[in-house]
């Protein structure tokens, strides 16, 4: 890169210089004045194209460097992975709150990403309802989950379409209560446009508590019958956690609830087990 930059500079210089001299020898009586602008015209133009030569030229260089890096990951070795779980047999009865509890690494997260088939098992079987997840269509399986993560993820656009994200079929009256039953309707009103505030990219705009508050009623919204909280409240303030308790409370209304916590609050109405 450092030595394109001094090359375009080069050009640039070059033609600059032709045009000086060119100037000074016709001040000079030395040169004619159209033969000066024929002579700058064709400085530009020849210059002009050995800069788009080496615009090519560097690409090239780039296109032949990055396929390089990719034919030594293709040859490199695979990594051995060790598994995660082994010899786990559990079921979750349909309407029960089911708590998995365990030190770091021991696969929490694991086992519900399974659950939602974002990877396969190697063995064995997960299954929902009675069918392998395996069997089931992405929007089928998907349709019956939602989850809500630790770290919320928001994207850049209205509050409204964030929350439309969970059911965008859902009338505005839904989205509205839900976002009450998810405690988070009185800090979106007290924003400059409401509902049509523009969030930053990744929620970035609002405190921790309202994206997972938004999060919370984006999934009251979607409805489905199971539902997944991976440390949902773990990383909130003591100010925003009673807030976030209430709102779990009501997305887990009648549900079939998976709980991965540490906090107390969360899991002390749970029927679940321990891994690790």
């Amino acid at each position: 890169m450092p030595f394109n930059c001094l090359h375009l500079f080069s050009l640039k210089a070059a033609s600059i210089a032709i045009v000086a001299v060119a100037a000074l020898l016709t001040g000079n009586g030395r040169m004619e004045l159209p033969d000066m602008l024929l002579l700058d015209m064709f400085s530009f133009m020849i210059f002009g194209s050995v800069e788009t030569m080496n615009n090519a030229a560097h690409v090239l260089e780039i296109i032949d460097a990055t396929l390089d890096k990719l034919e030594g990951i293709e040859h490199a070795d695979i990594i051995d992975k060790e598994p995660v779980l082994q010899n786990i047999s559990f079921s979750i009865p349909q309407g029960s709150t089911t708590a998995i509890v365990g030190p770091s690494g021991s696969g929490k997260t694991t086992i519900c990403s399974l659950i939602a088939r974002f990877y396969d098992v190697d063995s064995g079987a997960v299954t929902v309802g009675g069918e392998d997840v395996r069997s089931m269509t992405c929007d089928s399986l998907l349709r019956n989950i939602s989850m809500v993560f630790q770290k919320v993820y928001l994207f850049h656009d209205t509050i409204e379409n964030n929350l439309r994200f969970g059911n965008p079929a859902a009338m505005r009256e839904e989205m509205i209560d839900a976002a009450k039953k998810a405690r988070c309707h009185d800090f979106i009103m007290a924003l400059p446009d409401g509902y049509e505030t523009v969030i930053g990219e990744g929620g970035s705009t609002l405190s921790g508590g309202g994206k997972q508050r938004i999060s919370i009623a984006c999934a009251i919204l979607k409805n489905a019958n199971i539902i997944i909280l991976d440390e949902a409240s773990a990383s909130i303030d003591p100010e925003n956690e009673h807030l976030i308790q209430k709102a779990i409370s009501e997305l887990t209304v009648g549900k079939t609830v998976i709980v991965i916590a540490h906090r107390l609050a969360t899991i002390e109405h749970a029927e679940g087990w321990s891994i690790g």
